[in-house]
C-alpha cells in the first residue's frame, strides 16, 4: 500500500516564513514620478518601433536626394542664377518629405489605440496630460533635429555647387529661415498630425485628414476658374501648407499673404489649438 502524500499546500509552504530577524529591502528606490519618466518611456517606444526608422529614413532620402538632384541639375545646365540664392532648391524634397512626418506623427499616437498598447501606457502613467505632453516633446525634438540636419546639409551643398553660376550668397536671415525656420514649421506640422492621431484614434483616418490639410487647399485653388471666387482662390493659395513653406525661402506668392516668420506663428497657433482639443478629449474619453 502506497504512503499517502501530504497536501500540496503543505509541501509548498516556505519554512522561513514568519521567522524572526528576516527582512527584505528592495534595491529599487521609490521616487515620485514626473514628466522626465514619461519622456524616457516615450523615447524608448519611438526609437524601438520600425515605423520610426522607415518614415524618417525615407524622409532623409527624399529631402537630401531631391535637394542634391535639383542642385546638380542646375549646376550641370549652367543655369543663370544671377541675384538669386540656391536655397529654394531644397524646398522640393521638404514638400514631399512632409508626408513622412505626417505618417510618423499619426502613428505615434493612433497606433497605440489600434494595438491596445494605450491601456498599458495609461496604467503605467495615469496622468493622461503627462503622457500627451511627453509624446509631443519627444516627437518634436526628434523631427526637428532630423529636419534641421537634412535642410542644413542640402542648403550648404546647393550653395557650394552653384557658387560658380552667379548665385547670390545667402544672408544670415535667409540661412536661418531655410534651416531653423523651416525645421520648426515642419516639426510643428508633424506634431499637429500626432495630435490628430490622438483626436481621431484611427491611423488611416488621421493620415487622410492631414494629407487633405496639406494638399486640398492648393488643389482646390488651382481648379477655381470663376472670377467670383478669385478672393477665395487667392486665400487658399496664400495659406496652403506648400505656399507657407515657400515663404521661408523668400518665394511668397503675393505681398498680401504671409511673409517673414508669419507661417511659423500660424502653425504654432493651429498646433496649440489642436493640443488643447486633444487634451480635453483625452481627459473625457475612455482609453
Amino acid at each position: 500500500m502506497s504512503t499517502p502524500q501530504p497536501p500540496v499546500a503543505q509541501q509548498l509552504a516556505p519554512t522561513w516564513q514568519g521567522a524572526p530577524g528576516i527582512s527584505y529591502t528592495s534595491p529599487i528606490p521609490v521616487v515620485r514620478t514626473h514628466l522626465g519618466h514619461a519622456i524616457a518611456s516615450e523615447w524608448t517606444k519611438i526609437k524601438s518601433v520600425r515605423s520610426t526608422i522607415w518614415t524618417l529614413g525615407v524622409f532623409v532620402v527624399l529631402v537630401i536626394g531631391l535637394g542634391l538632384l535639383f542642385s546638380l541639375i542646375a549646376a550641370g545646365t549652367d543655369a543663370n542664377m544671377e541675384g538669386d540664392t540656391p536655397l529654394p532648391l531644397g524646398l522640393f524634397g521638404l514638400m514631399i518629405g512632409s508626408v513622412c512626418l505626417i505618417t510618423l506623427g499619426v502613428l505615434s499616437t493612433a497606433s497605440e489605440y489600434g494595438t491596445g498598447m494605450i491601456r498599458t501606457t495609461m496604467t503605467a502613467c495615469p496622468s493622461r496630460g503627462r503622457v500627451l505632453a511627453a509624446k509631443a516633446i519627444v516627437f518634436f525634438a526628434l523631427t526637428f533635429t532630423v529636419t534641421l540636419i537634412c535642410s542644413a546639409f542640402v542648403s550648404f551643398a546647393a550653395v557650394a555647387l552653384l557658387e560658380g553660376n552667379g548665385a547670390a550668397t545667402p544672408t544670415g536671415e535667409e540661412w536661418l529661415k531655410a534651416t531653423v525656420g523651416v525645421s520648426l514649421y515642419l516639426s510643428l506640422f508633424g506634431l499637429m498630425s500626432l495630435l490628430m492621431g490622438s483626436l481621431i484614434r484611427h491611423s488611416a483616418g488621421a493620415i487622410t485628414i492631414m494629407l487633405g490639410v496639406f494638399l486640398a487647399p492648393l488643389v482646390i485653388a488651382i481648379f477655381m476658374f470663376s472670377e467670383s471666387l478669385r478672393d477665395v482662390q487667392q486665400f487658399l493659395l496664400e495659406y496652403s501648407i506648400p505656399s507657407q513653406l515657400s515663404v521661408f525661402y523668400g518665394a511668397a506668392l503675393s505681398e498680401s499673404g504671409p511673409s517673414g516668420w508669419d507661417p511659423l506663428w500660424i502653425m504654432l497657433g493651429l498646433t496649440t489649438a489642436a493640443f488643447v482639443g486633444a487634451y480635453a478629449l483625452l481627459e473625457k474619453r475612455d482609453v
